[in-house]
């Protein structure tokens, strides 16, 4: 059995999920996640996993890291794994392990979503290309597209987490000045992410001359979402914004109209905040080409597990033979 499956697993900034994906039968087995700083490695996680599974450990495994593509070692710097791909080939027999990113996974598990795992919400027109984009905020914010080359797709990881962000009110800006006191880049991922949140709510609450609580982001989003705290609502109401412009900017800067689905740990959590803050406004509003974005649907990915399900999908002809 181990020579037909394929062991996928989803490694994030926060969390792990393996699992071993039967193609025969189309089904994922043995699906557990793991809290990453709870254990040294990859490998000790995998371990761990390995211990409780009652069939043959798969001799491929497909292992999408939220990390920049790279060659034999892999580093992720939001939590501070590295690990070379060979030596974990080697110390679990792995005939053939690939190694990809993230959301490229995302990005492959896109046309193998049912309609339960996605929730439109903006249904758009008539795209202009059939390119797609996964985009999503979480512990970091990645990124990905897909294009269909004849009878393939090819997914191809981005870090848009890392491009430059601006400010487009009088509220960012203040925000903005406000960083850049103790940062040298306002860069996307610094504000539109689970710390991200955190950190706009603290600057609006020291722009305002308040104290900030030591809340956590999920906090932050808690008290915006039941309107509870008027600091942490207008700190969502800035980051759905943000996010926003860096989504329109990423469509752009790819080529990307066929549609653009959000991913990530925070933004199946909105409902329906984020339809009805600036988010889609802020998406289009680009100028010339606002009329090409207002014809790209958007989704929400609402899916547990679109990164184990990308692994399990990625074309075999990218593994690397390990």
């Amino acid at each position: 059995m181990g020579d037909r499956t394929r062991l996928v697993a989803d490694v994030g900034g926060t969390n792990t999920r393996l699992a071993v994906y039967d193609p025969e039968h189309d089904e994922f087995r043995h699906v557990a996640r793991f809290t990453n700083s709870e254990y040294a490695s990859l490998a000790a996680v995998i371990d761990s996993w390995r211990g409780a599974l009652n069939e043959a450990l798969p001799t491929t495994a497909c292992l999408a890291i939220a990390a920049p593509p790279g060659n034999d070692v892999v580093t992720m710097f939001n939590i501070g794994w590295s690990f070379s791909c060979r030596d974990l080939a080697t110390q679990f027999g792995f005939a053939r392990l690939h190694c990809i990113n993230d959301f490229q996974a995302n990005a492959y598990a896109l046309p193998h979503l049912d309609a339960t795992e996605v929730q439109p919400l903006y249904a758009g027109g008539s795209p202009a290309n059939s390119c797609l984009a996964t985009v999503g905020p979480g512990t970091g914010l990645g990124g990905a597209t897909l294009r269909r080359l004849g009878e393939h797709t090819v997914a191809v990881a981005a870090e848009p987490g890392h491009m430059s962000l601006s400010p487009a009110s009088s509220l960012e800006l203040d925000i903005f000045r406000h960083l850049l006191r103790g940062h040298s880049n306002i860069y996307a991922e610094l504000l539109v992410s689970g710390a991200g949140l955190a950190r706009l709510y603290q600057a609006i609450c020291e722009l305002a001359g308040d104290a900030p609580q030591q809340l956590t982001p999920a906090e932050v989003s808690a008290r915006a979402l039941d309107g509870s705290d008027k600091h942490c609502l207008q700190a969502l109401q800035v980051f759905c914004a943000l996010l926003g412009s860096v989504c329109g900017d990423f469509l752009l800067a790819n080529g990307c109209y066929g549609g653009l689905y959000l991913a990530g740990g925070i933004v199946p959590q909105l409902g329906s905040f984020l339809q009805d803050s600036d988010f889609l406004h802020r998406l289009q509003d680009k100028g010339a080409m606002a009329g090409q974005l207002r014809e790209t649907p958007v989704y929400v990915v609402v899916t547990d597990h679109p990164g184990l399900k990308g692994a399990a999908h990625a074309p075999a002809q990218l593994n690397r033979g390990m």
